[in-house]
């Protein structure tokens, strides 16, 4: 297999994820990484239109990467082993893809671009969550026998906000320990009676 040739869309993305995680938001402009990249400044305004074209690009790389994994991870048919493994994947994306956890996590949209997300950023970004609201409310569904805001809030707590907050703890090296200790802890969470959310 050839080598990837320097001006490759992920070479382009992966030079600016490393300006920004490096040196700070400002850090990525467009001439800073066409230089670290080694692409043209012309490609990138060719290929991503502008800076925040680059980054808002850079921002839905990691989060489909994310997406990707946790949705594959929720096929099992049983609730609360696809909540856990769910919950686990995030550990594993941290792991295995460690920068753009890192990004996910400690940089916000609206810091990464010059004028906030505009409405194409936006567009896409739900997009991408649809599948795993889809998911969420599901997996409520199936663990109370009826879906609904709160229900789905409980579920997002044990298998979304519990493991990215453990992973922003041990970033960028979560301990081996930490899988089993989260599986139990969202194991608990999942198997409280109706969540303990209240019906009726």
């Amino acid at each position: 297999m050839a080598p990837p040739r320097k001006h490759d869309t992920d070479v382009i993305l992966d030079a600016a994820r490393a300006l920004v995680l490096g040196d700070g938001p400002r850090a990525a402009s467009v001439a800073a990484i066409a230089a670290a990249s080694g692409a043209p400044v012309g490609t990138l305004y060719h290929r991503f239109g502008n800076r925040d074209g680059v980054l808002g690009a850079l921002w839905l790389r990691a989060l489909e990467r994310f997406q990707r994994r946790a949705l594959a991870a929720a096929a099992a048919a049983d609730p609360v082993q696809a909540g856990i493994a769910m919950a686990l994947a995030t550990l594993e994306f941290g792991r295995d893809l460690p920068d753009d956890a890192r990004l996910l996590l400690g940089v916000r949209p609206a810091d990464l671009l010059d004028g906030g997300p505009d409405a194409a950023f936006r567009a896409r970004r739900d997009e991408l969550n649809v599948p795993l609201y889809a998911r969420l409310d599901h997996l409520a569904t199936a663990l109370t026998g009826a879906a609904g805001a709160r229900a789905v809030e409980a579920v997002s707590r044990a298998v979304v906000d519990l493991p990215y907050a453990a992973l922003r703890r041990h970033s960028p090296a979560p301990p081996e320990w930490l899988a089993e200790d989260l599986a139990a802890a969202v194991r608990a969470l999942l198997t409280v009676p109706n969540l303990g959310v209240r019906q009726g």
